[in-house]
């Protein structure tokens, strides 16, 4: 059997087309995690469990062509519904296209060597999630003052990224319904943060979910039908929740990002019932001194636009990104730069300047470079800086991600000259446009 080694996340590849419902054969072990998946023919290895929920699991894999994917497997169904795989199925074909929104490639029935058939999408495999940024972003407490959340740049990034999916998802007529921190997750090969996870999403004035949300980024109406749904009682009317659901997931997303804190105690206590407005005005006091102030400004009344205690007076996410916070330009800091992977790698403290000004010594150092970084994949381009930005600083583009992630593991800590190499990740974008950041430290 194939062993389920660690391995570093791998980025999309080419795949399988989406073909229809495909039957596979696969020795698996029910109470373990499966071994092997058959797809549209093909066998692939799983990696590692991504993560577990009540109905369903995900998992890294990888084929002999060196693509990886990820597949969720729902739990058989002894009721004969499936009701978790078809609802997400649906929607996620549905709303197919958006580069914001998970890419499906395609959906197939594993059966175990006990005869027992499970449900299986195969996704686009994703990076870190914005829950795990979250945890390495995250310091101090909001009573002791001290709080340093993550940058400008990434909060924008994040909040254009997740407004853009939900302006599509919107216009499509469909409510997400579970929108929080581990279901938006970055693409290294897009360059950009994707929702993911369906099963709770349903089109508005239709809503077939009764429970809706994760306890802390769950809307006053949600909470409120979720209560009722709970004690038995039926609301009257068309009283289903609306899109502006959403929105108010985002606004806690984005105040835990810029604060650097959980806030599900918070959102939840009486004193943001009673005044949210005030604890935002609070938090956003609190943690100015690291931003300039008009951004900040702008930044906390986005949020406070999503976090109207009435749905109908929140702002939509076509109107958010109007937002003049979307207008100002950031750059990333150095830490952005080493937890979002992307096909390019930018290596610091190598090159004195005067090599750099040596035409024979320069030329040499290309090739040196370009031989060295060749060794953990295939190098599209290399660019070494003789003036600012960027003066003396190495970028390597790799042709993919999963290329410069492994480029990355082995380079960090390296010495070149006798000198320790620090490397980051650098945006594909900005490379290829020639905007070399001065970014912030």
């Amino acid at each position: 059997m194939a062993h389920c080694g660690k391995s570093e996340p791998g980025a999309r590849g080419h795949t399988p087309r989406p073909d229809g419902v495909m039957p596979t054969q696969v020795s698996v072990d029910q109470g373990a995690k499966p071994v092997l998946f058959e797809i549209f023919g093909e066998i692939w290895t799983v990696q590692s469990r991504l993560g577990q929920g009540v109905s369903a699991s995900v998992y890294r894999v990888s084929s002999g062509r060196a693509t990886t994917a990820a597949v969720k497997e729902f739990q058989a169904d002894t009721q004969g519904g499936d009701y978790g795989y078809h609802k997400e199925r649906s929607v996620l074909e549905d709303i197919q296209g958006h580069k914001n929104i998970v890419t499906l490639y395609g959906v197939f029935t594993n059966h175990s060597c006990m005869g027992v058939a499970t449900r299986c999408l195969l996704l686009e495999l994703l990076d870190v999630s914005v829950s795990d940024l979250l945890v390495r972003g995250s310091s101090g407490t909001l009573g002791g003052r001290h709080q340093e959340g993550h940058s400008m740049w990434l909060v924008q990034h994040c909040a254009r990224d997740i407004l853009e999916a939900l302006a599509f998802l919107h216009r499509e007529g469909y409510v997400h319904a579970d929108l929080k921190p581990r279901n938006i997750l970055w693409s290294a090969d897009d360059e950009c943060f994707k929702v993911i996870d369906f099963g709770l999403s349903f089109k508005e004035g239709n809503q077939d979910v009764k429970y809706i949300q994760t306890d802390g980024y769950r809307a006053p109406e949600a909470e409120l039908q979720n209560s009722l749904a709970q004690a038995g009682v039926e609301m009257e009317g068309n009283s289903g929740c609306t899109s502006a659901v959403d929105l108010w997931s985002l606004g806690v997303i984005l105040l835990e990002m810029f604060s650097g804190i959980k806030l599900k105690d918070t959102v939840r206590s009486q004193k943001w019932k009673d005044n949210s407005a005030a604890i935002v005005d609070h938090i956003f006091a609190s943690n100015s001194l690291a931003c300039p102030a008009i951004p900040v400004y702008h930044l906390r009344d986005l949020i406070k636009s999503m976090l109207l205690k009435e749905p109908k007076q929140r702002c939509s996410a076509e109107t958010a990104l109007q937002s003049p916070f979307f207008s100002i330009p950031f750059a990333p800091h150095i830490e952005d730069l080493v937890l979002l992977p992307s096909p390019v790698l930018r290596l610091l403290n190598l090159i004195d300047d005067n090599h750099l000004h040596n035409d024979e010594e320069y030329e040499d150092i290309l090739e040196d470079m370009k031989e060295e970084c060749q060794k953990y994949g295939s190098v599209v381009s290399l660019l070494i800086p003789k003036e600012n930005p960027g003066k003396g600083q190495v970028f390597v583009e790799y042709a993919n991600s999963s290329d410069s992630k492994e480029a990355q593991r082995l380079l960090t800590g390296r010495t070149f000259d006798g000198k320790f190499v620090v490397a980051t990740f650098y945006p594909l974008s900005a490379y290829k446009r020639g905007y070399l950041y001065q970014t912030v430290q």
